[in-house]
């Protein structure tokens, strides 16, 4: 099997200014300096991403942008382009994050449409799946991952071929910014079902590629637990990556 390098990525979400976001930057740059065996990625608002790319500098980190529209230019006011978030510095962009569906109903649909367009422009797509409480007490969750997956990727299922950069992220709904977290055997089981849908899919070489992220209130105090699961390749953390303290006790799992 091939070796997956962990990857611990920080979404911000709608946090922190200026000041904020380069200060945390320059801190994990300097935590990681003479750390090796992970990649680490943040994820600022759309306004933050010029000044975080700059205070990156020549460090190791990754830039990704938390969402973006699927069309190369037009009338679509409120929107950023694939092209945009690569002029703006960077490499990976979050798509289908559960917040984005719930909130502001994006469809499968829709997610299919940005991934095709991220991966056309040279941009490394990070596709979220995830069930809520009620599919999951309803015994649903599997057949929820399969649709969302199906669906959301719907392109690169039809020609049967999936970028092996391409990372997919499993944030169960009803763990994220709750407090609550999947146990490390609930995340690891949703993994295996993602790894043999990916097998299934596009053929053992992809799925032994591609990393699986877990993200649901992940924490220094459950990383080591849940890294410890052959299939959960990293993390997708929220309001942990939000001080430089938290994100580098994860980073350094």
């Amino acid at each position: 099997m091939t070796a997956r390098t962990p990857l611990l990525a920080g979404n911000w979400k709608m946090n922190l200014n200026f000041d904020q976001s380069t200060a945390l930057v320059k801190a994990i740059a300097i935590g990681i300096r003479d750390f090796s065996g992970v990649e680490v990625l943040v994820a600022p608002p759309f306004t933050s991403l010029h000044v975080v790319r700059q205070a990156i500098g020549d460090s190791s980190i990754y830039l990704a942008a938390q969402n973006m529209h699927w069309e190369k230019d037009g009338a679509f006011t409120g929107e950023v382009s694939a092209q945009m978030l690569i002029e703006a510095g960077c490499s990976h962009v979050i798509l289908g994050h559960s917040e984005r569906r719930s909130l502001f109903k994006e469809r499968d649909e829709m997610i299919n449409y940005k991934v095709k367009s991220a991966v056309s422009a040279g941009l490394i797509p990070i596709v979220c799946v995830g069930e809520t409480l009620e599919e999951r007490e309803n015994s649903w969750t599997f057949d929820v991952i399969r649709n969302q997956l199906s669906g959301s990727l719907k392109h690169f299922v039809d020609e049967k071929n999936l970028p092996v950069s391409t990372i997919l992220a499993y944030e169960p709904v009803w763990a994220i910014g709750t407090g609550r977290t999947a146990t490390p055997e609930q995340a690891q089981e949703v993994h295996v079902f993602i790894r043999n849908w990916l097998t299934e899919t596009f053929g053992k070489n992809a799925s032994d590629q591609i990393r699986i992220l877990y993200g649901g209130s992940v924490k220094p105090d459950n990383i080591k637990a849940l890294m410890s699961n052959p299939d959960i390749d990293g993390a997708l953390v929220g309001g942990a990556s939000l001080k430089p303290e938290s994100f580098m006790g994860i980073i350094k799992f």
